[in-house]
């Protein structure tokens, strides 16, 4: 059931950054809220189920909007999996660490893909930008505090209250059985 809450919420996402998101000024920026739920799923899912996840997230965006394919599935599942080693056995209260390692992780992984876009396709890519770089990150974090507390509202919803069991527990027990 959660998955398939978070899928949704994931095609929602692609939608609104792919149509609405593009609206806004370049100053105010474009936050990456896929990869914010990445990271919220790195910290929530399970090994098997987050992968899927994560790389049905990256192949949704690579299909709507990846000019080369396969990157995105591949960064999604190399965040997700960075993010679960690192946090999996952290001694550390996790909120002390999950929305600094939503940028650091933002950071490396475009630092990462741009260094390998520069090495396989030399002459395509802008010049790299601090400025934009930084920008983006700290956009991104701003926008992954009130991201990460819808998300765990969420998944809390939705883990605690099990649709189908309400709806199994508003029949009698035995509707054959007649009390005498």
């Amino acid at each position: 059931m959660l998955f398939v809450v978070f899928f949704l919420v994931a095609f929602f996402l692609i939608v609104a950054m792919t149509t609405f998101f593009q609206l806004l000024p370049d100053w105010l920026g474009q936050p990456d809220f896929l990869h914010i739920l990445v990271v919220f799923s790195a910290y929530r899912f399970g090994w098997a189920a987050g992968l899927v996840f994560a790389f049905s997230l990256g192949w949704m965006l690579d299909v709507v909007s990846g000019l080369y394919p396969g990157t995105y599935p591949l960064q999604s599942v190399l965040v997700f999996a960075s993010i679960k080693l690192l946090s999996e056995n952290s001694p550390l209260k996790e909120s002390a660490y999950q929305i600094p390692l939503v940028g650091i992780s933002y950071f490396i992984a475009q630092m990462g893909f741009f260094f390998f876009y520069s090495m396989t396709l030399p002459g395509t890519l802008p010049p790299w930008s601090w400025n934009k770089i930084v920008q983006d990150t700290l956009i991104l974090l701003l926008a992954a505090i009130p991201s990460f507390v819808l998300f765990g509202y969420l998944y809390d919803f939705f883990n605690k209250r099990k649709v189908i069991h309400k709806v199994i527990s508003k029949r009698n027990a035995n509707q054959f059985r007649r009390d005498q």
